[in-house]
């Protein structure tokens, strides 16, 4: 995979996006369940597997931290991963978590495991509002027509979501360009 560029995402507010996008894509960026179990669904007989492209502490992104509402000099973990079905990535996601916000969960222990199924599990779970983008994910660039992120809190735990949907979903899915 390519390194993405520095520039970061143009969001909106969902809303904003609907006029131009598909009833099929509205279905997969709107939704507010667990992006790991729709995938796994959509993609079956296929396996679904979780592949980590990095994870470290470090600092999140000017457009990253304006999101979470954190200064800039704020530590985070931050973990980047493909979400595969059959090894051919459909999602890239980029999930920050301000370490002040952890409320002693070790997350860096999660390896190949999905995020989501851990945070879809908590019965507290509270999502905030979806923003989109047409932007591809400035940490790795492969095309795809749409991202999402919001924002995901159980308790104290913060973390700062963002999932930008591939043309290989698409194209597998059968779902139109945009």
């Amino acid at each position: 995979m390519i390194k993405g560029s520095t520039q970061a995402p143009k969001w909106q507010p969902l809303a904003a996006v609907r006029p131009a996008m598909s009833h099929a894509w509205w279905q997969w960026v709107a939704s507010t369940d667990s992006l790991t179990a729709r995938l796994t669904d959509a993609g079956a007989p296929a396996t679904f597997r979780v592949r980590l492209l990095d994870q470290r502490l470090g600092r999140p992104s000017h457009d990253e931290a304006m999101a979470l509402g954190q200064p800039l000099d704020r530590w985070a973990w931050l973990r980047e991963v493909a979400l595969c079905l059959d090894d051919r990535p459909w999602v890239l996601a980029r999930s920050v978590a301000p370490l002040d916000r952890l409320n002693g969960h070790r997350l860096e222990g999660l390896g190949e495991r999905s995020l989501g199924s851990w945070l879809f599990s908590q019965p507290d779970l509270k999502r905030g509002a979806i923003e989109i983008t047409r932007s591809p994910a400035p940490f790795r660039q492969l095309p795809g027509p749409w991202g999402r992120r919001s924002i995901l809190r159980h308790r104290r735990f913060t973390v700062l979501v963002q999932e930008f949907f591939l043309d290989n979903m698409a194209d597998d899915l059968e779902l139109p360009s945009q």
